[in-house]
């Protein structure tokens, strides 16, 4: 029965429920979570609170790590001795902390993740910085608890004229929650604490990131992008970006990465294991070597590049795929009045003012009543200074030392406190130097009672010693930022990762396209017999072949009016020889759209000026002409965007890139042609239909087959006008006659046009409108399959209104031409344009119109 009454039944779930918010809360409150008035944990408070004890001081000898873990464990810290030592061993690291506290002496681990060697064999004591964190802990500033066996008291928070948890940060996992906060430079810090007081506390966050910048770390490198930083400072939490700091140093026959700087808390030895391991992996291409030359002078990591290497693109490579940049998770959550939580800039500054404020007015309260009771003794000893012989009587007339304390107590209006330090005066006192001394320290000590009392009535009093003092930190331990700041920079710009190295893009009649480094095509002369180009299906031939940087940008335009993106870098590579890769492959485009014209722009993005002097020429099957101005297509999307509104039997037969000072010239199937300057053609937004360029005839099978941009080139031939008919007749026309006068007359737009082509039974209808020169061939592709290649310099100049010569014999009877391409000459197809100002301007159907950026 005894038994059974001693058992208490309770319900599991809520017991366990209990047990558990208890846990949790002590781990909140007295072991992860730092405190926000000195950014201590208590384990790393009782260290240097021991330490103090020990008169572990930076002027004294270094004792030994195991004595100091010991104080600490026996008399603050119940717990484990590594996690003492390890503490205080992270607070020794000056890779780890950005102001270490504590000054070590033997092996304290290093920046490679080496372990520190045992408690035993290390030597420790306070830095000169720790002291700073314990001043006047000794003069009742702070309020102290008893320690675990109540033998002892230890205190609850350090006095620190320091703000640690800025300037050091701090990182722990409880129950819950996490605390991740990044080091600070001190004199930004104390800066913008002097600020704050100031400003009386109506400073703003904003006006605060005007001292602070950004976290410093002690690892130094570089903080890449701003908008992380801030969204911290504001919000308690936010994303900052870094990288390690790196040159390339350029020698006779490679380049080579040093390596100076790492991110904080990159383990420098497992970051060179894991390069090598991406090398061997062939993750990383253009890599030889990599040693680590650090000494005591510095960090430096020495990664050899490749001959045949782009070093830029290499170190863009270590960036993406490495902890060369990685990121700092800030969560700034630290206890307040005991309780978790998250504090932003202001906050914290705040809290480390509130605390310094009561620091100064508890250790003022106490230092005036040391002053006020020296004070009272002087009073009693300048009395008895001012009666000495009286005095010395009644103390040799007296039997014992309190029968004197008793008589001068009465007979000179003193306290016992008086009295007794009469008695106990020494002999020397009574010379007339020392008494001197006596009025001149009471003087003193009431000019101090005065300054004390005032720091106690007078909070602007208060603060001004707070703000000196800070001033007094800063001057003795401030020092310059080494974390860099790159402000406009965020994420990895894909570009980072290619060279911009010239390419040759080739482009199939069928639409496979690849790209080939510019070095694999070797220069000559004309006349030369060229060498074997792209290998390619049995009916599919080389259409385009041209130069182009792999920065550079595609704008690709599908009959159905829509327009894609592709960067140059994000087509496939192959040889010379290769057949390349479809373009529906690359692109979202939709089932039963093709593509019709191609634009390339060297700096799409980034070059303001030229998109938005330079504008897009669109022609449908309708003979609808829209202009448009380039910037309006610099905004890449993964699926494309609409590039001009069609009606649903209407399509994009032709784009071309325009300066402005452009001539249009649109041909139709019934053979005629008009030409217009573009300034006829009004500026439009992306998504209009546009306006007229032609008049078609009134019947159904009548449509615009072709447009040709004219530039005025100075110093070479000019183009002339190639038209062919789908039964196989062309001719090739000037534009003007020898005296300038236009063959082709120039108009307004929206007329019906002049005749360019006789058009009868015996030719057929015009299919294709072209504008060549005596470089091209045309490659001419009927219906049944067969294709010919056609030299333009052997087609003569002739009429405007002539119906022109044979080009093709169709055997069959019912056969036609389906397309007729234009292609450089075959013995000219390796001699590319050394740059892309050498590049004809022009674009047609089926064409790519070059810029000149």
């Amino acid at each position: 029965m005894v038994d059974q009454d001693r058992i208490i039944k309770i319900n599991i779930e809520e017991e366990m429920k209990s047990a558990y918010i208890d846990y949790s809360m002590s781990v909140i409150v007295s072991r992860a979570l730092p405190d926000v008035r000195d950014g201590f944990k208590p384990v790393h408070r009782r260290v240097l609170f021991g330490m103090n004890e020990l008169g572990n001081t930076s002027d004294k000898p270094y004792k030994k790590s195991a004595r100091i873990v010991g104080e600490v464990l026996g008399k603050y810290h119940p717990h484990g001795d590594s996690s003492v030592y390890f503490a205080m061993v992270r607070m020794a690291q000056v890779w780890s902390l950005r102001y270490p506290l504590v000054d070590g002496q033997g092996n304290f681990g290093s920046v490679d993740g080496d372990s520190p060697a045992a408690m035993r064999y290390t030597e420790a004591r306070l830095s000169k910085l720790a002291e700073e964190m314990l001043r006047d802990i000794d003069k009742d500033t702070v309020d102290f608890q008893l320690n675990f066996d109540d033998t002892l008291k230890e205190p609850t928070v350090l006095p620190t004229r320091i703000p640690n948890l800025l300037v050091n940060g701090a990182s722990g996992i409880a129950v819950g929650m996490a605390t991740n906060m990044p080091p600070h430079n001190m004199s930004e810090v104390l800066d913008a604490s002097m600020a704050y007081i100031d400003s009386r506390g109506e400073i703003t966050i904003e006006e605060l990131m005007e001292h602070v910048k950004a976290p410093d770390f002690p690892t130094g490198a570089t903080i890449y992008g701003y908008a992380g930083v801030k969204e911290a400072f504001e919000t308690g939490r936010g994303r900052v970006i870094l990288r390690g700091k790196a040159e390339i140093e350029h020698e006779d026959h490679h380049e080579k990465i040093i390596i100076t700087e790492i991110p904080y808390l990159v383990n420098k030895a497992e970051l060179i294991k894991y390069i090598a391991e991406l090398v061997n992996d062939k993750r990383i291409d253009g890599i030889s070597n990599v040693n680590d030359e650090s000494d005591r002078n510095g960090m430096r990591i020495v990664v050899d590049v490749k001959r045949d290497a782009n070093s830029g693109v290499v170190l863009n490579k270590l960036y993406k795929l490495t902890a060369l940049q990685s990121s700092f998770s800030v969560n700034n959550i630290a206890l307040v009045n005991g309780r978790p939580r998250q504090l932003n800039l202001r906050d914290m500054i705040k809290a480390f003012i509130d605390h310094r404020q009561e620091v100064v007015l508890r250790r003022t309260r106490f230092e005036l009543k040391k002053a006020e009771e020296r004070a009272h003794i002087l009073q009693g000893l300048i009395i008895a200074s001012d009666n000495i012989d009286k005095v010395i009587a009644i103390i040799r007339a007296s039997k014992n030392p309190q029968e004197a304390i008793e008589t001068l107590m009465e007979t000179f209006a003193l306290s016992d406190i008086q009295a007794r330090a009469i008695v106990e005066m020494r002999l020397r006192q009574l010379t007339g130097l020392e008494q001197s001394k006596l009025r001149a320290e009471f003087e003193e000590i009431e000019k101090l009672i005065a300054y004390l009392n005032e720091i106690l009535a007078n909070e602007d009093v208060c603060m001004q010693v707070v703000k000196d003092e800070l001033q007094e930190v800063k001057d003795k331990y401030g020092d310059e930022r080494r974390t860099d700041i790159v402000y406009a920079s965020e994420e990895l710009n894909p570009e980072d990762f290619y060279a911009d190295d010239e390419m040759i893009i080739t482009i199939s009649h069928m639409g496979y396209i690849k790209r080939t480094p510019l070095s694999e095509f070797r220069a000559q002369g004309r006349g030369g017999v060229g060498a074997k180009g792209s290998v390619t299906r049995d009916e599919d031939f080389v259409e385009y072949i041209y130069p182009a940087s792999m920065h550079a940008t595609l704008l690709i335009f599908t009959a159905k009016g829509r327009c894609y993106w592709l960067k140059v870098y994000e087509i496939p590579e192959g040889a010379k020889n290769a057949k390349g890769r479809a373009i529906q492959n690359l692109l979202n485009i939709e089932p039963g759209d093709k593509v019709n014209a191609f634009i390339r722009v060297k700096r799409l993005t980034t070059d303001k000026e030229f998109i938005n002097s330079h504008y897009l020429l669109f022609c449908t099957r309708k003979g609808v002409i829209k202009k448009t101005l380039l910037e309006a297509y610099s905004r890449p999307r993964q699926n494309g965007v609409n590039a001009i509104t069609l009606r649903e039997d209407d399509g994009l037969i032709g784009v071309c890139m325009t300066n402005g000072d452009n001539e249009v010239l649109i041909a139709s199937k019934n053979g005629r042609a008009i030409r217009f300057h573009e300034s006829e053609v009004r500026e439009m937004g992306r998504i209009a239909a546009g306006v007229r360029g032609m008049r078609l005839a009134d019947d159904s099978i009548d449509e615009a087959v072709g447009m040709v941009c004219i530039k005025k080139k100075e110093n070479e031939a000019p183009d002339t006008i190639l038209v062919v008919s789908e039964l196989g007749y062309g001719k090739r026309t000037a534009l003007d006659d020898e005296n300038g006068e236009p063959i082709y007359r120039i108009t307004s737009r929206g007329g019906k046009g002049v005749k360019t082509l006789n058009v009868t039974e015996k030719t057929g209808k015009l299919v294709a409108f072209k504008n060549v020169t005596d470089e091209n061939d045309l490659m001419i592709i009927n219906k049944s399959g067969i294709a010919i290649r056609v030299s333009v310099s052997n087609l003569s100049v002739i009429g405007r209104a002539t119906q022109g010569v044979r080009l093709i014999n169709l055997e069959k009877r019912n056969d036609e031409i389906a397309s007729v391409c234009k292609v450089l000459s075959e013995p000219e197809s390796e001699e590319i344009p050394e740059n892309e100002n050498e590049v004809n301007g022009t674009s047609e159907t089926n064409s790519i119109s070059e810029t000149e950026q």
